[in-house]
């Protein structure tokens, strides 16, 4: 049975409602609503709708919301735009869930099925007959940036990994990697352990399973809180007086964010691992200026676009990963100033809604052409997908540079 209405599923964002005064600032500054008329705003949908509504959405436009969270961050009032708009469609999709949507929001799935044949299925993913195919029958546009397997995941790396036997000198964290840093980008992970040794931590990496964010996001809320609750039962098995590192992005908001906002898991649980979960770059920029590492880098002559990802936004952590990347001689960082990529987790992979993410990251593309077409760094996973695919550039995680500078190979 479907759980959550807009009504129930979170109490929090429903009450804030009555404080938004149509100031439409959020439309203003929706990416979306900017390149489409398809989508009749955050506002009308969000906060104005909500009044009217008794478990299902008075406008069917919000389909095309993304989900970016963009509006909730700027408005004056506090009023949970994105929350409200992600429970109402939810409930607007429940009795006609496309079974793409319930596809591509399995990556651990996608990627344990990629891994025994990886060559092969990264052949498959990158041939215009597969990719026609997929788009006619599982609706899954046919240019949409798609995974690459690595053939070894993190966790296979690690199996065999040494890490130093007891504590370093800087103290023990554990290593949160999520499930598209465990099968696609496993050398983010791998490069993020290695610095965090090389700075003196004693890393440990306990068994993960997925957080369910791209469930979430797609309305599947009954199985993505049973796969969050199993995460946090994962995470508990470690020390649980140590802070949790992690480079993947989107994970961290589920953790702290859109678990309890938007799903109304209310578990002290989760909030006790939302609490001591930490970005790496924000981690690693509070050990620094607490004066607690020695940051002892190489010079690095190297300009590149940083595009700061709407997850990281949405936790209010500012900009770590520029100022952790600017303590390294000779980076040059330049923010994107873009809103948003367009990807917003699986939104942009789907057929009638590819053109308009492409449209919605054209002002980033355009950018990282600009300023260094060969290299770009943002902290999800999923936009650097995006990223790469509209730009052809080298996209990376900013623990990249800092792990180039540290002279590790």
């Amino acid at each position: 049975m479907f759980e959550p209405t807009s009504h129930e599923a979170n109490l929090l964002a429903r009450a804030s409602v009555d404080q938004c005064v149509k100031c439409t600032i959020c439309e203003t500054q929706c990416p979306v609503m900017a390149v489409t008329p398809l989508f009749a705003g955050p506002k009308f949908v969000g906060p104005q709708a909500e009044r009217f509504r008794h478990g299902e959405s008075v406008d069917h436009t919000l389909d095309y919301c993304s989900s970016c969270g963009t509006c909730t961050l700027v408005c004056p009032q506090g009023v949970k735009i994105a929350e409200l708009n992600s429970v109402a469609r939810a409930a607007m999709k429940r009795d006609h869930m496309p079974p793409r949507d319930r596809l591509i929001s399995r990556t651990t799935l996608m990627g344990q099925a990629m891994r025994p044949i990886a060559p092969l299925a990264n052949a498959a993913l990158r041939a215009a007959p597969v990719r026609v195919l997929a788009e006619k029958i599982a609706g899954i546009h046919r240019d949409a940036a798609m995974p690459v397997s690595s053939g070894q995941p993190f966790h296979a790396w690690w199996a065999k990994h040494q890490p130093a036997p007891t504590a370093g000198p800087a103290g023990t964290v554990i290593f949160f990697h999520g499930c598209a840093g465990d099968y696609f980008e496993v050398a983010t992970s791998i490069q993020a352990v290695e610095v965090l040794e090389r700075l003196g931590f004693n890393v440990l990496v306990p068994k993960q399973g997925c957080c369910g964010m791209a469930l979430q996001s797609n309305g599947l809320y009954d199985t993505a809180r049973a796969w969050v609750r199993r995460l946090v039962a994962d995470l508990e098995k470690a020390p649980q007086d140590l802070v949790i590192v992690s480079t993947a992005g989107s994970c961290q908001g589920m953790l702290k964010h859109e678990a309890r906002e938007i799903m109304g898991v209310e578990d002290e649980s989760l909030q006790a691992i939302g609490t001591r979960t930490r970005d790496i770059c924000e981690f690693l920029l509070e050990k620094i200026e607490a004066g607690q590492l020695n940051f002892g880098v190489k010079r690095l002559d190297v300009t590149v676009t940083y595009h700061a990802p709407c997850q990281l936004k949405g936790q209010g952590m500012g900009q770590p990963a520029v100022e952790l990347l600017r303590l390294i001689p000779g980076v040059t960082v330049v923010e994107s100033g873009a809103t948003c990529c367009g990807i917003a987790g699986t939104y942009g992979f789907k057929k009638e809604k590819y053109e308009i993410a492409k449209a919605v990251g054209q002002p980033l593309f355009d950018k990282v052409k600009e300023v260094n077409p060969k290299l770009a760094l943002c902290d999800t996973e999923t936009c650097r997908w995006q990223i790469r695919q509209h730009t052809g550039a080298q996209v990376e995680h900013p623990i990249y540079l800092l792990h180039k500078a540290l002279g590790l190979s």
